[in-house]
C-alpha cells in the first residue's frame, strides 16, 4: 500500500502542482472567487420571487400586484444573469497583477475587446442594445477568452516599450493613461478585424463561434455523471496526498459548472423545465455533504461513536465546521491524508452520493437544482430545501446516514487502534503507526 501511495503521489503530484500554479488558471478561479458574492446575491433575489411555499406567490400579488415578481427579477438580471461582465473584471485584475500591468487599463480593455466581439441588436425604431444574454453564462467562455488575449497583447507591447513616454514633470496618472494608449488602440484593432474575420464565416460571430466549438461541448461534457465521476475521484485522490483537490480541479471545472447553473437558473425564471441535472449545486450541495469526500457521516462518528478520547475530541472540534460543508479538522486531524484506510471511504462515499443522486434527480424523487446559487457553506437541510424543494432535504438526510454507514467500518478500525493505544495495549511509533507490545 505504501508503495501504490508513493506512486500516486509521484505521478499526480507534479501535475496538481502544474495546474495549481497556472497563471490562467489561478486567474479564472480569482475572478470567478471576485465575482461569488454577487452571484449569490443575485441567486437569492431570484429565490425570492419563486419561494417554493404554498400560495406565497398569490399573497405577494395581492399586496404588490402582478408584476411583483420585477422587484425581485431587476437585481438578478443587474447581477447573476450579467455574469461575464464581473467574472471578467476579476480575471483581468488578478492576471494583470501577476505581470505587474495597470490593472485598470487590462479591465476597461478587456471589456471592450469583449463588447466588441458581443452582438449587438437593432429594433426596428433604431433602438440600438446587446442581449443580456450574450452577457450571461452563455457568453462566459468568449469573455474568459477575451480577457486573457487582451491582457497578453499588453503584455507583448508593454515589455517592448511600445508606448507614449511622457515627461516626469507630467502627473502620474496622466502619464499612466498615455502609458496605456498604445497597448489599447491595439487592442482595439486586433478585436475589430476579429470581428470582421467571423462575420465572414459560418459562425457569423465569435461569440456563436466559441459556444458550438468549446462552450457548448465542454459544459456537454461537464453535464454527464461518468465526467463528475472522475472529476470527483481526482479531487479526493489529491486531498488525500495533502493537495487541495477542490480548488484545483475547481479552476477547470467551476466555469462549466457555474455556465449549467444559470442555464438552470434562466430556466427557473423563465418558468420553463430545469435542463441540467450536473451543476455547481448538484456539486456542492449534494456530492459535498459536509466537505469534499462526503465526510458528514465521519463527523457524526467521531462524535457519537468513538471510543477513543482522542476522536471523542475530535468529533466535537469537527461537528461545528462539518454542518458548514468544512472539514479540514477531520481531513488534517484523523488525519485521513495519507491515511490508506480512511482514503477508501473518503473516495467511495462522494462517488456513491454522485451516482445516487444523478439517479434520483433523473427519475424524478428529487427536483433538479433550481439555479439558486447559494453559498457552498449553506448547512444540509437548509441547502437542500432551497434548490430543490423538501425533498431536497430530505435526501441530504438521507445521504448524512449513507455517509455514516460508508464510513464506519473504516473508521472503528481507526478508532480502536486509537483506543488501544491510549489504553496501553499497543504501542504507536513517531508517524502514529501502530506497533503491537
Amino acid at each position: 500500500m505504501d508503495k501504490f501511495l508513493d506512486v500516486l503521489q509521484e505521478k499526480l503530484g507534479p501535475i496538481a502542482y502544474k495546474l495549481n500554479a497556472n497563471r490562467y488558471l489561478s486567474a479564472i478561479k480569482e475572478g470567478f472567487f471576485g465575482a461569488m458574492s454577487l452571484l449569490i446575491i443575485g441567486s437569492m433575489f431570484l429565490l425570492f420571487a419563486n419561494l417554493p411555499i404554498p400560495g406565497y406567490a398569490d399573497f405577494m400579488a395581492g399586496i404588490f400586484g402582478a408584476d411583483w415578481t420585477q422587484f425581485f427579477m431587476v437585481p438578478y438580471n443587474m447581477t447573476m444573469n450579467i455574469m461575464t461582465i464581473f467574472v471578467m473584471i476579476g480575471i483581468a485584475r488578478d492576471l494583470c497583477k501577476t505581470y505587474e500591468l495597470d490593472d485598470l487599463a487590462g479591465i476597461i480593455y478587456s471589456l471592450v475587446g469583449f463588447l466588441i466581439l458581443t452582438p449587438s441588436i437593432l429594433s426596428t425604431d433604431n433602438a440600438a442594445g446587446i442581449p443580456m444574454g450574450n452577457l450571461s453564462a452563455s457568453g462566459l467562455f468568449l469573455g474568459m477568452i477575451s480577457t486573457v488575449f487582451v491582457v497578453e497583447i499588453m503584455r507583448f507591447i508593454m515589455a517592448r516599450g511600445w508606448t507614449i513616454k511622457m515627461p516626469d514633470s507630467v502627473p502620474a496618472n496622466v502619464a499612466k493613461s498615455f502609458d496605456a494608449l498604445v497597448p489599447g488602440l491595439v487592442v482595439i484593432l486586433i478585436f475589430d478585424i476579429l470581428k470582421l474575420i467571423f462575420a465572414i464565416t459560418p459562425y457569423v460571430t465569435a461569440q456563436s463561434f466559441i459556444f458550438q466549438i468549446i462552450q457548448a461541448p465542454l459544459t456537454s461534457i461537464g453535464a454527464t455523471l461518468p465526467a463528475t465521476i472522475i472529476v470527483i475521484i481526482l479531487e479526493t485522490l489529491l486531498f488525500s496526498f495533502g493537495l487541495h483537490g477542490p480548488n484545483i480541479i475547481g479552476a477547470v471545472m467551476q466555469p462549466i459548472w457555474l455556465t449549467l447553473t444559470a442555464e438552470n437558473a434562466s430556466a427557473f425564471a423563465a418558468g420553463q423545465p430545469l435542463p441540467n441535472i450536473v451543476n455547481y449545486q448538484f456539486y456542492a450541495n449534494f456530492i459535498k455533504i459536509g466537505g469534499c469526500g462526503a465526510t458528514f457521516g465521519l463527523a457524526l462518528l467521531c462524535l457519537f461513536a468513538a471510543k477513543s478520547a482522542q476522536f471523542k475530541t475530535l468529533g466535537k472540534l469537527a461537528i461545528g465546521p462539518a454542518i458548514f460543508n468544512i472539514n479540514e479538522p477531520l481531513i488534517f486531524g484523523m488525519p485521513i491524508v495519507l491515511n490508506p484506510i480512511l482514503m477508501i471511504p473518503f473516495i467511495i462515499a462522494p462517488v456513491v452520493m454522485t451516482i445516487l443522486t444523478y439517479v434520483v434527480m433523473n427519475i424524478g424523487l428529487v427536483p433538479l437544482t433550481n439555479g439558486v446559487n447559494i453559498p457552498w457553506t449553506t448547512p444540509p437541510i437548509i441547502s437542500g430545501f432551497l434548490i430543490s424543494g423538501w425533498q431536497g432535504a430530505v435526501w441530504q438526510v438521507v445521504e448524512m446516514g449513507l455517509s455514516t454507514v460508508i464510513f464506519f467500518p473504516f473508521f472503528k478500525l481507526e478508532d480502536n487502534k486509537a483506543y488501544q493505544i491510549e489504553m496501553g495495549q499497543i504501542t504507536s511509533d513517531e508517524s502514529g503507526n501502530a506497533i503491537a507490545e
